[in-house]
């Protein structure tokens, strides 16, 4: 019953149309719908094949819309539009049954159709297997016709039938790369809209925090306030957390714009790591060994996901050694990785998942401050060029973190 019930309101013209948009063919299309090249070309091997087999001259793949036949791949003829009144394969295909016809012209059918009379073409063998996914849509045929009538052996029609779950298989790989092209564009919007409120909010509540700060400052230098015993700590201790928060809120707001509008360029990985190092004020030249490597990649992200690495291997260095950060990489056809590896704490397997996502941390004794956005920001970097952030253990101890960013 369920079946039956899906039967009918795939027959509806509306749900009809509203599925082919769904697996990326447009019905109000006058040219024939177009799948993606892929999809296309391996359409037209399909109906080759199917002509080869079958003896047959020519062949298509029909897609029925609510008021037309949109061929979308074909050999033998060009591929067309006609209306659905004039189309033979509308007349049976949602029936589900394969139909083999050695004369057309004898078919009462088909004897009027203008493909039979003259009016459009001459067919007169014809052949068609529907295209059933499984959904239990059709959305068309596979189709097979000549001139001349001819007859299909069994084993024939067999090998149509295979050929025509594999036409099925294209156009659901055409819907499957739809829907990823309709997720990937939501997302987009999705993220640019986050952006738009980060700054909203992050300009908001730093005016007012900004504010507060400043006047705390003052108080702090007033002496009729420092004579108040316990005044100055507690002072101290708001403006500690007043800053805290300014910190997270520029990182919330540098997070949300990461990946937008992204310029890659071939850059120096050893100038990024002298210009993040710069900005965070780390001049001890032994702390960090450092091996030059082109990286196809944003100028501005490299150092500002640099910066956070550098950033966390300075927060969760090890109390038992001196701190090493080895900054690295290799490149190949494929793109180039970056390495960074330190001697620290390091992170436990079962963590490393967890501390990729926005404001984790891990809390550990003697940690240093931190917003939990740092390796968060790192991996959307690392995503928004196409490559992909990893985390692992480093030999003797520490965190090394990959970086991969694929060539031009």
């Amino acid at each position: 019953m369920a079946g039956a019930a899906g039967r009918l309101a795939f027959s509806n013209d509306i749900d009809r149309d509203l599925e082919l948009l769904e697996y990326g063919l447009d019905p109000s299309l006058d040219s024939p719908l177009l799948p993606n090249a892929a999809v296309m070309n391996g359409l037209q091997n399909l109906v080759r094949l199917a002509t080869q087999l079958s003896d047959a001259p020519f062949g298509v793949v029909n897609i029925i819309s609510a008021g037309h036949q949109h061929q979308i791949g074909a050999w033998g003829v060009d591929p067309g539009v006609c209306s659905r009144e004039d189309s033979m394969c509308a007349k049976v295909f949602l029936s589900r049954e394969k139909t083999v016809v050695p004369d057309a012209s004898r078919d009462p059918r088909f004897a009027d159709s203008p493909f039979v009379t003259g009016e459009i073409g001459r067919v007169r063998f014809y052949a068609s297997i529907p295209l059933e996914t499984e959904s239990g849509f059709v959305p068309g045929t596979l189709c097979v016709f000549s001139e001349a009538a001819h007859e299909l052996s069994p084993g024939q029609v067999d090998m149509l039938e295979v050929l025509a779950k594999q036409v099925v298989e294209l156009l659901e790989l055409q819907h499957r790369t739809a829907q990823l092209d309709r997720a990937y564009a939501e997302l987009t919007e999705s993220n640019a809209r986050l952006a738009g409120f980060a700054g909203r909010v992050s300009h908001d509540l730093r005016t007012p925090l900004t504010t507060m700060l400043g006047y705390l400052e003052m108080l702090q230098d007033d002496p009729n306030i420092q004579a108040v015993p316990g005044a100055a700590d507690d002072l101290d201790k708001i403006d500690a957390c007043g800053r805290r928060m300014l910190g997270m809120l520029e990182d919330v707001l540098s997070y949300s714009r990461v990946g937008g509008g992204i310029q890659p360029e071939y850059v120096s990985l050893r100038t990024a790591v002298d210009e993040a190092m710069w900005d965070l004020g780390i001049n001890e030249e032994n702390m960090v060994e450092v091996q030059d490597l082109r990286v196809y990649a944003d100028k501005g992200q490299l150092r500002t996901l640099l910066q956070n690495l550098l950033s966390n291997a300075m927060n969760y260095r090890s109390p038992n050694r001196d701190l090493r950060i080895r900054i690295s990489g290799a490149s190949n056809y494929h793109g180039a990785s970056v390495f960074v590896a330190d001697n620290g704490k390091g992170i436990a397997a079962e963590d490393r998942a967890k501390v990729l996502e926005p404001l984790v941390r891990l809390h550990r004794e003697g940690d240093g401050a931190g917003t939990g956005l740092g390796l968060a920001t790192c991996s959307s970097i690392a995503k928004a060029h196409g490559g992909e952030l990893t985390l692992s253990e480093t030999p003797g101890g520490g965190t090394t973190v990959a970086v991969s960013f694929p060539a031009d």
